[in-house]
């Protein structure tokens, strides 16, 4: 159909592994497994359900009756007890029991909290393949001299590996974030209505150890170790905050490298792939735009925006928990994650197919290297017997000359032949190009780039036995 809203999320940017996670099939499975769960936990801590009603829920576990319950749920008006009706139909032996002492965010929640976890794992592994990609990259260019900019001027020389080690710093600390992050994964468990417990303490007859045995055994079942300590009726939305906190910080970084990749395409120095029959304008046939970079830019900016949104919901929270975070929750987590999903794609995707035109890097960085050698054309005359301060002035004015010339008339930089035909310095024209090598003023570059491939990148890459990075598609 094409006669209502598609998002451009799920149409166009954010790959089918992540809109697989923010499915409804995903949701409700994991809804029914929940509830195996916790059917499967009561009966062996002692509540009156049947193995053939566990049986009887696993054997439908899967195959989810849609049409009855959105057949329920426009006569109830309840997700939830939509579904557990429309299980119980499939499952008449254990429909008693389905839900039993939970209330709605017992599988809302802990559903959103497994789904939440399992799109971070996928997040991280984009983040690894993205900084493969980019540390591949650095260590071939780690000796390619390139001007260097501060404030967008031209400042001392650095090399385009080490440049590019600067984006993989960055992903390298939302790399770190998201891990620390994912070092404690709990679910919600299970808490009751205000999450004191007391449906399931009165289930169990006031036995207060076997409630907490059934928080920890389903939390189990479900595949984790651990359980929010406390809740209301809801895990805490400050959680929500610190994820999507996460992904807009992985956004920022994205629009650091886009914006450095656009600037650097302005230049003519690196370009972002450009496919054979790729069309850069409707008007202009000539051109080449970053197209993807400015898509990195555009989606990275929703991201970041939408971190007001978790912000915004805990704070408003009331109590043990209003439903006014529902429907923001419901667009805005989901949302930051397509969105993310999205823009590391596009950033593995330009970074693996970067272009470098090293002469067009050569020729900016020659222009402005005569200025920045002339400290050690100065110091070459000094040992040749000049005075220092006079040598000074006399570069002070030749290099203002040379670049009235470069600035007012558009002309070459003339530093060089200017200061060989000043008789102060008695260096020749010859003796000064060969002081004018590129290499001679990268300082460290080379070598931090390799140290930092090594012992930083490295470890990381090598950590990631169990993450198939090979299996993304870029």
């Amino acid at each position: 159909m094409k006669n209502t809203y598609e998002s451009p999320l799920t149409s166009r940017y954010a790959s089918k592994e992540m809109q697989a996670l923010f499915s409804p099939d995903k949701k409700f499975k994991t809804w029914r497994r929940l509830w195996v769960a916790l059917a499967e936990a009561e009966m062996e801590l002692g509540l009156d359900i049947s193995q053939d009603q566990v049986d009887e829920l696993k054997s439908y576990q899967d195959d989810i009756n849609y049409d009855v319950a959105q057949a329920r749920e426009r006569e109830v008006r309840h997700d939830v007890m939509s579904h557990v009706y429309a299980y119980g139909v499939q499952c008449p032996k254990a429909a008693g029991i389905i839900h039993l002492g939970a209330t709605s965010c017992y599988v809302g929640d802990n559903t959103d909290l497994i789904i939440d976890y399992e799109a971070l794992d996928l997040i991280r592994k984009r983040l690894i393949k993205l900084i493969s990609i980019l540390a591949e990259f650095a260590d071939k260019y780690k000796d390619l001299p390139t001007l260097g900019f501060t404030h967008f001027q031209p400042a001392q020389p650095t090399t385009v590996g080490k440049r590019a080690c600067l984006w993989i710093q960055d992903f390298i600390l939302d790399l770190e974030s998201l891990e620390d992050f994912l070092q404690r994964r709990r679910l919600r468990g299970v808490k009751g209505t205000t999450g004191t417990q007391a449906s399931f303490l009165e289930l169990f007859d006031g036995d207060y150890e076997r409630v907490k045995q059934l928080d920890r055994l389903v939390a189990k079942k479900m595949g984790y170790d651990d359980v929010f300590a406390v809740t209301g009726q809801t895990y805490s939305r400050k959680f929500d905050s610190q994820l999507v906190n996460i992904l807009a910080g992985i956004a920022q970084s994205a629009t650091k490298f886009s914006n450095d990749i656009r600037l650097l395409q302005h230049l003519k120095e690196i370009e972002e792939p450009f496919e054979k029959n790729q069309i850069g304008s409707s008007a202009m046939a000539y051109k080449r735009n970053p197209m993807r970079s400015e898509r990195i830019a555009s989606l990275a900016r929703y991201i970041i925006a939408d971190m007001l949104n978790p912000a915004m919901t805990v704070s408003g929270q009331w109590f043990e928990r209003t439903l006014d975070d529902s429907a923001n929750r419901r667009i805005s987590v989901p949302e930051a994650f397509l969105a993310t999903d999205a823009v590391l794609n596009l950033c593995a995707n330009v970074a693996d197919g970067l272009v470098v035109y090293p002469k067009v890097i050569e020729q900016r960085l020659m222009k402005e290297l005569p200025f920045m050698a002339t400290e050690n054309i100065m110091m070459d005359a000094v040992k040749r017997g000049g005075n220092r301060q006079e040598l000074h002035e006399r570069i002070r004015i030749h290099s203002l000359a040379a670049g009235k010339i470069v600035k007012e008339e558009g002309g070459d930089n003339d530093l060089v032949d200017r200061i060989a035909e000043d008789p102060s310095f008695g260096i020749s024209k010859e003796e000064i190009l060969d002081v004018l090598r590129p290499d001679l003023y990268v300082g460290c570059a080379p070598m931090q780039v390799r140290e930092f491939i090594d012992k930083v990148v490295g470890p990381i890459l090598a950590s990631g036995e169990a993450i198939d990075i090979a299996e993304l598609s870029v």
